[in-house]
């Protein structure tokens, strides 16, 4: 505010030297002035002693005088019968134009003290000296303390200022100044603007402020207290909970929950947490499926399935048997003879069964067989039941690694699902086939492919896994064991499969070294 003060200040006084300019320019071309002034005209004496009242009423100034270069007034209009006194040279005194001066000059009825400017203008070759001035102990005063807590007073000698204890002084401006009353010669002394202000203000000022910072720290305080209780329940509270049902986990007790909606951390722990949970509770319950499925119906089921598949040539060579003592009676004893192969065949592998299931963990024999041969004799004791079971075999094919039993069992279970496919298909048709593949380490491939159905990408993921079976009064091992015998084959199973274009099972052994074929 005080640098405000300051610059009202100079404008005020800026206001003046511009009153003064338009002045001087209207002096320049006024020739009853220049006559009265400059000839010394006496018909226009009185234009000029009057020219400075009627100047100062119309510029807004408080005084004004024109004075020639001698320093003789002309023409006063704070005082007009100031005329033709002897004055100080106003031009000596402020050295520019733009010089901020306080004049103390008379009025008719007391004193007054101008923020006064100077101005010049020639006519005739002569030189006239304008000076005017605006009221700086009055009207500029208030003026200038556009604060309520500022006060501005003017201090000159001769004048001593009286503070109050509840003011201080904030900023003095220094001015020149003259006292054009006393002394003629014209005297440059020093004023003071005195810039004061109240303390009783500043005083409720800071009052108020210590109020709103004692206010705001009591609600920072607050709110910090409610947030951090807020923070700890939103935080800790979660985490205990979380605590709490993570320690009653155990192989017996898998039922927690973690379910939750939150977004933040505690919300991907406890999801985590709930993951892992559901993965304990799958592997427990697989664990105990598994056991005992090992302990009761897996052993029981293998057996029922692997005889089943060793009774059905019997059952099919006494249907067949049964049926020519009612049709053919003479011809019973060839027929017999006939199919007496394999009766004994399928004896001789229930009884290699037994012997294995015995030990209750039958070895693979790692040994030369023929393929084709396994092939022939399954495709010769299966009935089709009006299915067309189709074969094709690779000649001179190199007899393979493995165990004749195994290869026997795992073709039965693959021609007897494969048929099972087109059961409710009249013109289905079922293929095997042999081929030799690899140029390293030669393998036999064995393949067995349907006009079937097909399977899914579901019904395929699946169809390896103990106990799952799409067919009525199916078991669901038949896959497995073929899986299971695979494996200790050492060969490779692939499926290709797709729904509507049937299905193909393709089984590589390794082929036996050259002496064990030979032998």
């Amino acid at each position: 505010m005080t640098r405000v003060i300051e610059s009202d200040l100079a404008r005020e006084s800026g206001m003046v030297g511009i009153r003064l300019r338009a002045m001087s320019m209207q002096l320049s071309r006024d020739n009853r002035f220049r006559l009265a002034a400059v000839q010394n005209n006496p018909a226009n004496r009185s234009y000029l002693l009057n020219y400075a009242g009627e100047a100062m009423q119309l510029s807004g100034l408080s005084m004004l005088q024109i004075q020639d270069g001698s320093g003789r007034i002309l023409s006063s209009g704070h005082f007009r019968n100031q005329f033709d006194r002897p004055a100080a040279e106003l031009s000596r005194i402020m050295p520019g134009s733009d010089t901020l001066m306080l004049l103390r000059v008379l009025t008719p009825d007391s004193t007054l003290v101008a923020l006064a400017r100077t101005d010049s203008v020639r006519l005739g070759g002569r030189r006239f000296i304008l000076t005017g001035g605006i009221d700086a102990e009055g009207r500029l005063l208030s003026k200038l303390a556009r604060d309520s807590s500022l006060t501005v007073a003017l201090v000159y000698p001769g004048l001593k200022l009286i503070q109050s204890s509840d003011q201080r002084v904030v900023r003095e401006i220094r001015l020149p100044y003259v006292d054009l009353r006393d002394q003629p010669t014209g005297t440059v002394d020093t004023a003071r603007m005195v810039v004061t202000q109240s303390l009783d203000a500043l005083e409720a000022l800071r009052r108020g402020v210590n109020r709103w910072l004692l206010l705001a720290l009591g609600l920072t305080l607050a709110v910090a207290v409610v947030a951090a209780a807020w923070l700890s329940a939103r935080i800790s509270r979660p985490l205990r909970e979380l605590a709490d049902k993570t320690s009653r986990i155990d192989l017996d007790r898998l039922d927690q929950s973690f379910e939750t909606d939150r977004r933040d951390e505690i919300g991907a722990l406890s999801r985590l947490l709930g993951a892992m949970t559901e993965r304990l509770r799958n592997s427990s319950a697989r664990l105990r499926e598994a056991e005992r499925r090992a302990a009761v119906g897996d052993l029981a089921r293998q057996v029922t399935h692997d005889i089943k598949n060793g009774l059905a040539p019997i059952r099919n060579v006494l249907r067949h048997l049964s049926q020519v003592v009612k049709q053919e009676p003479d011809q019973l004893p060839a027929i017999f003879e006939a199919r007496r192969g394999t009766l004994e065949s399928s004896v001789e592998y229930l009884d290699t069964l037994a012997r294995n299931y015995d030990r209750l963990a039958p070895d693979a024999e790692q040994r030369a067989c023929d393929v084709n041969a396994i092939v022939e004799q399954v495709l010769r004791t299966t009935s089709p039941d009006g299915a067309k079971l189709h074969s094709s075999l690779t000649e001179r094919l190199p007899s393979a690694l493995g165990d004749s039993l195994m290869v026997r069992r795992v073709l039965e279970n693959l021609v007897g699902n494969a048929l099972d496919s087109i059961a409710n298909n009249p013109v289905g048709t079922v293929t095997v086939s042999t081929e030799r593949v690899g140029t390293g380490p030669e393998r036999v491939r064995l393949v067995v492919a349907d006009t079937g159905p097909g399977m899914t990408r579901q019904e395929l993921d699946r169809a390896f896994d103990d106990f799952y079976t799409t067919k009525p009064g199916g078991t669901g091992l038949g896959l497995s064991i073929v899986r299971r015998l695979i494996l200790d084959l050492h060969g490779s199973l692939r499926v290709e499969t797709q729904p509507g274009a049937g299905t193909r099972v393709i089984i590589e052994l390794l082929s036996a070294p050259a002496g064990d074929a030979a032998a």
